[in-house]
């Protein structure tokens, strides 16, 4: 089920400032009569306006995801082998997150809601919005195949953070979908996300690159290496052979 379908219409939407600068050029002469806008009263950040604080996080190119304690980081990869989600791990609690383009002069989350209500609604689904600490979201229960129980609706809970050209989505399951300590633990990391949103052109909704470290790209090239060595190391079964008799010893292999 496709949650996060793009439209035609933005194939050919791209952000023509960071192509041509034109839209740069008419933007310099709204802000020079314009108020500063305010910074933003909480995170997830901008890469513009992140905080200089001491916390540790790991650079996905497109993300800086907090690295918390007794959590653990997994990276999603498509068929290609490109990076296009990470997940913090907080057994049996998770929140999956997803960065994309978007358009410089408006948010996209109030459409993107509408689609992800819609396609749960048409798969057997159902979901209902509230109000939460980044704004509406999405409080669904999803059509899920539980081994040994059949198909059965789990909860979910989708959040949605426009920013600046950019579009960060959450998608919290297990105990974290409802309100308590797992899910509050999880939306403090998601107060410390930086999002990096770049100036290449991009077509509105397409998901921000994002990349493993190269410590990180060292270490799974290193484990896989260790794992094929071991493996050549191992002992192999031969084939049994038959007995033969020697002149004066009976050897079996």
């Amino acid at each position: 089920m496709g949650l996060f379908r793009r439209k035609s219409r933005d194939e050919d939407e791209l952000d023509l400032d960071a192509e041509t600068g034109e839209d740069d050029a008419v933007d310099t002469e709204q802000e020079e009569s314009a108020p500063v806008a305010p910074a933003r009263p909480q995170g997830p950040w901008d890469e513009a306006d992140a905080p200089d604080d001491d916390r540790q996080r790991l650079d996905l190119g497109g993300l800086r995801v907090p690295v918390l304690p007794e959590t653990e980081l997994r990276v999603e990869m498509d068929a290609a082998g490109q990076v296009v989600a990470v997940t913090l791990v907080r057994a049996p609690a998770t929140m999956q997150l997803s960065a994309f383009a978007a358009p410089r002069t408006e948010g996209i989350w109030d459409e993107v809601r509408a689609e992800i209500a819609e396609a749960l609604a048409s798969s057997g689904g159902q979901a209902q919005e509230h109000e939460g600490p980044f704004g509406p979201e999405l409080r669904a229960m999803i059509p899920t195949e539980v081994p040994g129980r059949g198909r059965m609706l789990a909860p979910t809970r989708f959040l949605g953070v426009d920013g600046p050209r950019w579009f960060l989505r959450a998608l919290l399951t297990g105990p974290a979908a409802q309100e308590g300590p797992a899910a509050d633990e999880l939306l403090a990391a998601l107060r410390d996300v930086v999002v990096v949103r770049g100036g290449d052109p991009m077509a509105v909704r397409d998901p921000l690159p994002l990349v493993l470290p190269k410590e990180v790209q060292e270490q799974a090239a290193a484990a896989q290496q260790a794992q094929q060595a071991a493996q050549q190391a191992a002992p192999r079964p031969q084939a049994p052979t038959v007995p033969e008799r020697g002149p004066e010893i009976t050897e079996i292999r």
